[in-house]
């Protein structure tokens, strides 16, 4: 019997979710990039970048190709890009109304009283 699609939900979104892993989704939403042109982006040692590549290539969220020496890494699908767009939006919006309530918070707070 095949996990339930709740489940398998679960494990897609634990897969998203470290940083590494979404920085790199990032930058291959704009384009396909070589293993060299993402390590600076990035910001971690290649081990580690190479990990998290090869969890991302696992999921089937990435797929490579070889020239030369050279790994290239692109999307497997641009729907990936497109839940970046829609998470960036949700997460926009969430942040707009904690601003709000933080706004209607200090407002309300007596003068000298102010919530830090």
């Amino acid at each position: 019997m095949s996990a339930p699609l709740y489940q398998l939900k679960a494990e897609f979104f634990k897969t998203l979710g470290h940083p590494v892993r979404i920085r790199v989704l990032e930058l291959l939403s704009e384009r396909e990039h070589a293993v060299s042109e993402m390590l600076p982006v990035v910001g971690v040692e290649p081990a580690h970048l190479s990990q998290q590549l090869a969890v991302l290539r696992r999921a089937n969220l990435v797929v490579t190709r070889r020239e030369g020496s050279a790994v290239y890494y692109s999307l497997a699908s641009p729907q990936v890009a497109e839940l970046l767009k829609v998470a960036r939006t949700i997460l926009s919006g969430v942040l707009a109304g904690q601003a709000e309530l933080l706004a209607d918070l200090q407002a309300a707070a007596p003068e000298g009283r102010r919530p830090t």
